[in-house]
């Protein structure tokens, strides 16, 4: 199974419900079709150049082996998750919550809306005095377009209703409209209180259940009593109607916690969060279906030097009382962001030190506790037209799962699927964005376990996730298990290349002479790096039709080739039958 956050679900494959051409990306045990490839072009059989000395130019033929005896770091099986802006409920998504979708993706509930969610069971508004949040102004629209979109027939099935195109059409409309307060609350740190009820519960984890996936929910922290400890009455709520349904729910509480007075005026240190925390694990298990549910947090910000201190505070108190320790990372500003930014090696490598500061805390007080980033955007402030759901954003994207994986973070919950933004992998048509095709191919072709690897005459160790000359950086995995494309023991390069120009590596050792598939991604169409298209070796990506994915087909390279790496792309390559032994077993 797939993991999602906020609510954050995780995948498992598709039901019936799916056309037999369906992959889920969530999906772990479904294969990749290859029934196709495009004309091979002469490979380069010239001998290796001799190596120049420093400040001697010439083209450079980079000689690349892996280590395939042993991983180096073990990831989560559900590493790549989804996360899904509250504001489905406010701008009414949650509604079109259909077959495209279930097929498409697991969800997560977070952001900034977590802080303010509150729980009715009987469908009214709840506009309690704890989140400190006030509304803006009403909307003259209706709040629920449909009735009912998604029934849970555990004997039939799931039946998933089909909406017109001009109630589609109306629904972009509204979710327009609350797209512009949405920001104008991000601008101006005043949020509006947010409802879940009863019936909002049930589609969720309804949609979640139909597309086998895990449902993660972020409690609300801001439900304060008179001497700040968290006021648990409204999440006894949500616990005992979820529990009477028997929903099958992992928890958190609260979202950046470290932000709680700059967004909502009211402040909680990481001491008095660990406490509350402890209040929440008594309060599971105190109800029979939740003794033993995950637990999740403290989902602060980037780790500045008074989120360490806030992270230190909630370690000493409740570090064992959770099952991951949980952070959250934006690159940067949506709004002055510029398409330059995302090829910059000092913007990548930003991640790697966060990385060492969060696991020097939780190393410190509980060793060898679970990490996940949860909550990873290319930018902030709901990203930028153009940009962040572009092309161009990708480098940054596939950079940090690569980075991630090879620093044994275990799990990496990418904002976000669909939301008011811009930072989102399906657009409101529900057609896939680069970063969505990105995320699919990673699922499919890299499995948990990270390789070391070694580039001759760069480095004298293997180390996972080298980076080579700044701008060409080269990650490797044992190839998914799920993938029943190919056997145990392939293993999967994935490659970003930065450079202006094209570069070419040569596989040694036991690679050298097996047969790979490339998967080169590439923008499709005249924006460039700023498409929002993109082509899989020289063909378009697109929809089949409305719930079917299409073949992602491979082509193949013969043995002893070397692969050329186009100027500014993203790429995968399997070398099967390598019978690598770190590969050969789960």
């Amino acid at each position: 199974s797939e993991l999602i956050r906020g609510f954050l679900l995780s995948g498992m494959p598709c039901l019936s419900s799916c056309s037999p051409g369906l992959l889920a990306l969530m999906a772990p045990g479904l294969a990749l079709m290859a029934t196709f490839s495009l004309p091979s072009q002469a490979g380069d059989r010239r001998a290796l150049p001799v190596e120049k000395p420093p400040g001697v130019k010439g083209r450079t033929l980079i000689l690349l082996d892996v280590n395939t005896k042993s991983p180096v770091r073990i990831i989560s099986e559900n590493f790549l998750s989804l996360q899904l802006d509250p504001s489905i409920i406010h701008d009414g998504w949650l509604d079109f919550l259909r077959a495209s979708l279930m097929c498409l993706a697991s969800f997560c509930l977070g952001g900034e809306g977590c802080t303010t969610l509150a729980f009715s069971s009987v469908g009214r508004e709840i506009h309690h005095p704890g989140s400190l949040a006030i509304s803006l102004f009403s909307f003259p629209f209706a709040v629920d377009i449909v009735r009912s979109d998604i029934a849970l027939d555990k004997q039939k099935g799931c039946k998933i209703a089909q909406h017109p195109d001009i109630m589609l059409e109306l629904q972009r409309e509204k979710a327009a409209q609350m797209h512009l307060v949405l920001l104008k609350e991000q601008f101006s740190n005043t949020y509006s209180n947010l409802t879940l009820t009863a019936r909002s519960l049930d589609k969720l984890y309804n949609f979640a259940d139909c597309s086998g996936l895990h449902l993660i929910f972020a409690l609300n922290a801001l439900r304060r009593n008179p001497n700040n400890s968290w006021n648990s009455s409204n999440a006894l709520s949500l616990l005992k109607y979820s529990a009477s349904k028997k929903y099958n729910i992992s928890w958190e509480l609260g979202n950046e916690p470290n932000n709680y007075r700059t967004l909502m005026g009211r402040s909680v240190n990481g001491s008095q969060l660990g406490k509350d925390y402890t209040q929440l694990r008594s309060l599971l298990q105190l109800i029979r279906t939740y003794s033993r549910a995950h637990l999740y947090g403290p989902n602060i910000g980037r780790p500045r030097k008074n989120v360490i201190a806030f992270l230190e505070g909630f370690m000493k108190v409740a570090g064992g009382t959770v099952d991951a320790v949980t952070w959250q990372h934006y690159y940067i500003d949506g709004r002055v962001a510029k398409v330059t930014d995302f090829l910059k090696t000092r913007l990548l490598d930003t991640l790697s030190d966060q990385i060492r500061k969060i696991q020097k805390v939780v190393n410190t007080y509980t060793p060898g506790k679970k990490i996940w980033l949860e909550g990873v955007g290319m930018t902030s402030a709901g990203g930028m037209n153009n940009l962040s759901d572009s092309y161009a954003a990708g480098f940054l994207w596939l950079n940090t799962l690569g980075l991630l994986a090879s620093q044994g973070i275990d799990v990496v919950v990418r904002h976000s699927f669909l939301d008011h933004g811009h930072n989102h992998l399906v657009d409101q048509n529900f057609n896939p964005l680069p970063d969505y095709w990105l995320s699919l191919l990673y699922k499919r072709l890299i499995g948990p376990k990270v390789l070391a690897i070694h580039v001759a005459g760069l480095q004298r160790k293997p180390r996972p996730g080298r980076v080579i000359r700044d701008k060409l950086r080269i990650y490797a995995h044992c190839t998914s298990y799920h993938n029943h494309n190919y056997v145990r023991g392939s293993i999967t390069l994935y490659i970003i290349n930065l450079h202006r120009s094209r570069k070419k590596i040569k596989l040694a050792g036991t690679l050298r002479v097996k047969i790979v598939h490339q998967y080169l991604l590439q923008p499709y169409g005249k924006d460039g790096l700023h498409s929002k298209s993109v082509q899989l070796n020289g063909q378009p990506l697109a929809m089949v039709d409305d719930g079917t994915l299409p073949e992602l087909k491979p082509r193949p390279l013969r043995a002893g080739r070397t692969l050329v790496i186009p100027p500014l792309t993203m790429s995968f390559y399997v070398v099967k039958n390598v019978n690598a032994l770190a590969c050969r077993y789960r």
